[in-house]
């Protein structure tokens, strides 16, 4: 039995991580559990570990731990203080960076590089958080003569959170540490599919000294441990990035519930390109698209509307990105990694057959990576002839899969990048700084690049409109969504 033996996993971070993963509840693991699961590399498909199910009882202790853990203390401690807690935490993030990285890499097949990126952001988020703490609060409001009056922002108690496969513990610690430092704790249900990181970081959290119970984690499906998290009664506010499906299923229990939600979903992400622009740089940025987590990511600009005029040189020196990226296993820090399933590498290539169906032409790769017998490998795929009304342009690919679009106008251009269900993110290229804050202002997102299209940082703030969800992550906002307006009115005559 794998449990009985030193897995693959554990050859890399020791052992502090056990054989058989399990909830990290009160600050440690706890056993109890259910089905057992595999965790599978994606580039090589072997088992790397296991982790036991957390079924309902389990997740119910473990928000009955956090609500303890808020109640005991964390939601009174002095500002100050939990700061300081939260710098520990980023400290501690940092010193296991490379484990933390290589078991990232390892578990969702991104590269190595791209996974120590990830562990760098997950704790540049504890950082910033920690010193925002005791400088976030309210307001006084005017008031007649006699009258005082103000607001604070109080915690809401426990929040869940269920984050993704994609980007397991930048996702999980985006939403973690502004949650933390408004005074809340938090409870998280990371994808059955990468659960490694985020159990392990659970774990370094409160030997950096994080309260035990401040951040429980607790793996499993989503309709059963999700489902039970996002439905307790003691769940004050719910945070999930994912489908629009499953987020729409999150949505109506909140709403059902009457508790806070914020909704991180998909999208389809255009990037203008005009006749002046630097046409390096937005080849570039469109080629990130693909290397960035091997395209899966919903913030990827995955459709690029060209001016017809500029539209061949774009394609050119597309192409020249793409046929230079190399293809491998995570770890071996390839430009691009595997994708995260079987199931997600089929889904992909039968996009990548209805583009041809559909009148779309393959420039650069468009099927499975030669001479690779296992792994959930894809060639970076490059498409011309792209209209918008085609199933690559209106589907969420999420894969290698860049799309070229060509316009005649800016009008026109505006036009296609906003007729999308989505609006997560955007991009303007041009040399023209009055187009650039023109075109801006008229694309429906959430977030806006200029001249450039990669993440920007923890500063500021990220969310979508229309499909691509609600509320809003990262920056100073984010505590606004995790904290509650008191107001208190007072009479001092």
């Amino acid at each position: 039995m794998i449990a009985t033996t030193e897995t693959i996993a554990q050859s890399i971070a020791g052992p502090i991580l056990p054989a058989r993963l399990s909830a990290v509840v009160g600050g440690d693991w706890n056993r109890a559990g259910g089905a057992v699961h595999d965790v599978l590399d994606p580039a090589s498909e072997a088992v790397v570990s296991q982790f036991v199910e957390a079924p309902v009882e389990l997740v119910n202790e473990a928000v009955a731990d956090a609500h303890d853990a808020w109640r005991a203390g964390w939601r009174d401690l002095e500002p100050a203080r939990r700061g300081r807690i939260l710098y520990g935490v980023a400290a501690a993030l940092r010193e296991h960076a490379d484990v933390l990285a290589r078991l990232e890499s390892l578990d969702c097949g991104k590269p190595l590089s791209q996974a120590r990126t990830d562990v760098e952001v997950s704790a540049r988020y504890f950082e910033y958080y920690a010193g925002a703490v005791d400088k976030f609060g309210g307001e006084t409001i005017p008031q007649p003569a006699g009258t005082f009056a103000y607001t604070v922002r109080a915690p809401y108690g426990v929040i869940g959170h269920v984050t993704p496969w994609n980007a397991p513990i930048s996702q999980m610690m985006r939403g973690v540490a502004p949650s933390l430092a408004a005074g809340n704790t938090v409870v998280v249900k990371p994808s059955e599919l990468t659960p490694i990181t985020s159990l392990l970081a659970a774990k370094i959290m409160v030997e950096a000294g994080l309260p035990a119970g401040v951040c429980n984690v607790v793996p499993g499906t989503g309709p059963l441990t999700g489902e039970a998290l996002v439905r307790h009664e003691l769940v004050q506010h719910v945070t999930f990035t994912g489908s629009v499906r499953t987020g729409r299923h999150v949505g109506r229990i909140a709403a059902d519930r009457l508790v806070g939600c914020n909704l991180e979903l998909g999208g389809k992400s255009p990037s203008i390109i005009l006749a002046d622009a630097d046409l390096d740089r937005a080849a570039r940025a469109g080629a990130l698209a693909v290397i960035r987590n091997s395209g899966q990511s919903c913030f990827a600009t995955t459709r690029l509307v060209v001016d017809r005029r500029v539209e061949e040189q774009l394609l050119d020196k597309m192409a020249e990105h793409f046929a230079g990226l190399t293809v491998g296993p995570g770890l071996e820090d390839p430009d691009v990694g595997p994708l995260i399933s079987e199931d997600q590498r089929r889904k992909v290539l039968g996009y990548l057959d209805t583009a041809r169906t559909e009148g779309a032409r393959v420039v650069v790769g468009g099927g499975p990576s030669e001479g690779r017998s296992r792994g959930h490998f894809v060639e970076p795929t490059l498409l011309a002839g792209v209209t918008n009304d085609m199933t690559v342009a209106r589907e969420e690919i999420f894969g290698p899969v860049q799309s070229v679009i060509a316009f005649d106008d800016v009008d026109e251009a505006i036009a296609i990048a906003n007729d999308t269900l989505y609006g997560l993110s955007a991009g303007v290229f041009t040399s023209d700084v009055g187009a650039a804050h023109r075109v801006a202002a008229r694309l429906d997102a959430g977030q806006v690049q200029v001249n450039r299209y990669t993440g920007a940082g923890v500063e500021v703030p990220f969310g979508g409109y229309k499909n691509s969800g609600l509320g809003r992550e990262k920056g100073l906002e984010a505590l606004h969504h995790y904290t509650q307006v008191k107001s208190v009115i007072v009479a001092v005559d």
